[in-house]
């Protein structure tokens, strides 16, 4: 999720407390005008689901704003790729759109795969391994070799449901820490996959999930802005204690706190709160 460790909440019905991964309903609409399909990275063996509808060309609800194209230095890292925690600055930056599509990319895809099953997660914004691009990666499975690796570059939320949905998330930049947040059941996205092909997917429940985290991660919207203000006073402790880490490990003043956010408006959709 983002780049996420997701635990289900007691909320929900007939889901269990505690950690669990679990591979639930998603509808994949690929765009097939370019004859490709390979929205999964090469180490895939799975089939991909079964479900194939026409393609649809429709603009996103969301307004597209001037963006940024990322450069070849953008897309340089260094393995291995480590998690970039809260409060680092990074977390907060402008994403350029990803526009050159090669082996480095792919050599990318397949380091934020690595991290991720290491810290237990399901799903990876770039900026979380400080790679400050469009690009997210997740299997709702959180295994190696099972399950569906999913890989979006420059994703666009078209459409989301009215539906709102309480889980209980954490995230691997807020290591243990997790709370409730309320997200869309369902989505619809346009993207493209690691040789640039488009497509568009619609997803539902846990997909649903880690693509609506990730998106807004890449707006340098964090998993506790979307928390509501009696949320966020639970965790203020945990929250305050990664400030403070981040300080001594750096040597820098925190870029952010908790204690200094004068307002705090929970949001469930994609835009700033």
């Amino acid at each position: 999720m983002a780049s996420a460790n997701w635990v289900y909440s007691s909320a929900l019905p007939n889901a269990s407390t505690g950690h669990r991964r679990d591979t639930l309903f998603a509808t994949f609409r690929p765009d097939n005008s370019s004859g490709r399909r390979s929205i999964f990275t090469s180490k895939h063996r799975h089939k991909p689901p079964a479900i194939v509808v026409q393609a649809q060309a429709k603009r996103g609800l969301l307004q597209k704003l001037e963006e940024e194209v990322a450069s070849t230095a953008d897309l340089q890292f260094d393995a291995p790729l480590k998690i970039v925690m809260y409060p680092d600055p990074i977390l907060r930056a402008k994403n350029k759109r990803v526009v050159t599509f090669d082996e480095n990319l792919k050599k990318l895809v397949d380091e934020m795969f690595d991290v991720m099953y290491k810290t237990d997660g399901i799903g990876l914004s770039a900026p979380q391994v400080g790679i400050n691009v469009q690009l997210m990666v997740f299997n709702p499975v959180g295994e190696r070799g099972e399950g569906e690796e999913i890989v979006l570059v420059n994703p666009r939320v078209t459409k989301y449901s009215k539906k709102l949905v309480p889980f209980t998330e954490g995230c691997l930049s807020f290591p243990g820490i997790n709370a409730d947040v309320l997200r869309p059941e369902a989505v619809k996205v346009d993207a493209q996959d690691i040789t640039g092909a488009k497509f568009a997917v619609s997803l539902s429940r846990l997909p649903s999930r880690l693509i609506s985290y990730d998106f807004i991660n890449l707006q340098g919207i964090l998993f506790f802005d979307r928390m509501t203000a009696e949320v966020v006073d639970s965790i203020r402790a945990e929250l305050l204690a990664l400030e403070q880490k981040y300080e001594d490990r750096t040597g820098l003043s925190r870029p952010e706190s908790v204690e200094t956010r004068k307002r705090w408006k929970a949001a469930a959709g994609f835009g700033r709160s």
